[in-house]
């Protein structure tokens, strides 16, 4: 499965949302604000979800 794809549990596919978490540190530079990482840790829940899917759709 490519992990371009969309999964269950996650309305994007985890590579999207990891470019977008690398995105957020190349903008903040290495040093998240309050904003910046409440941005980041919802993030990291997105691309858990669909990293999720990925593992139980390989199941």
């Amino acid at each position: 499965m490519s992990p371009d794809s969309t999964t269950p549990g996650s309305a994007r596919p985890a590579a999207e949302v990891n470019e977008e978490i690398r995105a957020l540190w190349l903008r903040a530079r290495g040093s998240l604000s309050d904003r910046e990482r409440a941005e980041y840790e919802l993030l990291v829940i997105e691309w858990a979800a669909a990293m999720r899917g990925r593992v139980v759709e390989a199941a």
